[in-house]
C-alpha cells in the first residue's frame, strides 16, 4: 500500500511578426527537465494578451494538461513563470537562444533545481478555461473526509457558486494544506462529478437523501478508492 499511498494526490507531481515573434517567448514549447535517472517530458503554451502574458503545461507522463501558469514575464531575453497551486513553487527560470528557438534554463521545486531545454514548435495552444454550471444549493459549503491510501490523507472540499458558475477547490490536510483546484464540475440530480486536471484525479459521488453525505470513488493514477465526505457541521455518520 505504500506505493499506492506515494501516488496519490501530490506524490507524483513533477518531484514527484511571421509565424512567432522571435524576440518573445510566445509559442508551442516542446521539451524536456532532466531530473535524476530519466527526463520528464512537457509542453508549455505561451501567449501575449491585452492583459499580459498567459500560459500553460502538460505532462504527459503525469496525464496532466491545461494547468495554469502564472507570474510569466519576460525581460532582456530572459523568462521566467510557475505552475500555478502547486506546492514548492515549481519554476522555469530561462533565456532565449538560437533565434528565439530555443528556451533553456534552470526549473526549481521547492530544493531542488534541475536543467531544462525547450524548443519553439509552433503557435500557442492555450486551453480556456470553461466554466461549470451552478450547483443546487444542497452540494454548496465544506466537505470533509478522508481518503484511505495506505495510510489516511484527511481531505476538504469547498463548493460554491460565483460568477453565473461553479466553483471549487479541494485541500489535502496531511500534504502541508495544499490547495488544488477542481477544473470542472458536474452535477446532475443527486450526482456528483469533480475533475481535478492539476493531479489528474477525479471523484464521483452521489449525494444522501438528508443532503449531508457524499458518497463516492476517487479514482488517481489507475487507482480507485472509497472516499465519503461530511458536510461541515452537520451530524452524520
Amino acid at each position: 500500500m505504500t506505493t499506492t499511498t506515494n501516488r496519490i494526490l501530490l506524490g507524483t507531481f513533477l518531484i514527484a511578426g511571421g509565424i512567432w515573434a522571435q524576440d518573445n517567448p510566445r509559442g508551442h514549447w516542446t521539451g524536456n527537465i532532466d531530473i535524476p535517472d530519466r527526463t520528464l517530458a512537457v509542453e508549455i503554451d505561451l501567449d501575449k494578451t491585452a492583459n499580459g502574458w498567459v500560459g500553460s503545461i502538460s505532462i504527459p507522463a503525469q496525464n496532466a494538461s491545461g494547468l495554469p501558469l502564472e507570474a510569466i514575464s519576460f525581460a532582456n531575453g530572459k523568462c521566467s513563470f510557475r505552475i500555478k497551486g502547486v506546492p514548492g513553487d515549481p519554476t522555469f527560470s530561462g533565456a532565449l537562444s538560437g533565434g528565439g528557438k530555443t528556451l533553456s534554463g534552470e526549473f526549481t521545486q521547492g530544493p531542488g533545481a534541475f536543467p531544462f531545454k525547450l524548443t519553439r514548435t509552433g503557435d500557442p495552444k492555450i486551453e480556456e478555461p470553461k466554466k461549470s454550471p451552478p450547483l443546487a444549493a444542497q452540494f454548496l459549503g465544506t466537505w470533509e473526509g478522508t481518503l484511505e491510501a495506505g495510510q489516511p490523507l484527511r481531505l476538504i472540499l469547498k463548493m460554491a457558486n460565483a460568477e453565473g458558475g461553479a466553483s471549487g477547490v479541494l485541500i489535502s490536510v496531511d500534504q502541508a494544506g495544499a490547495q488544488i483546484p477542481v477544473t470542472t464540475i458536474e452535477q446532475k440530480e443527486t450526482r456528483l462529478v469533480l475533475v481535478l486536471k492539476l493531479i489528474a484525479g477525479e471523484y464521483r459521488a452521489e449525494i444522501s437523501a438528508d443532503g449531508t453525505v457524499l458518497n463516492g470513488t476517487w479514482t488517481q493514477a489507475g487507482n480507485s478508492l472509497p472516499l465519503k465526505l461530511k458536510k461541515s457541521g452537520s451530524s452524520a455518520k
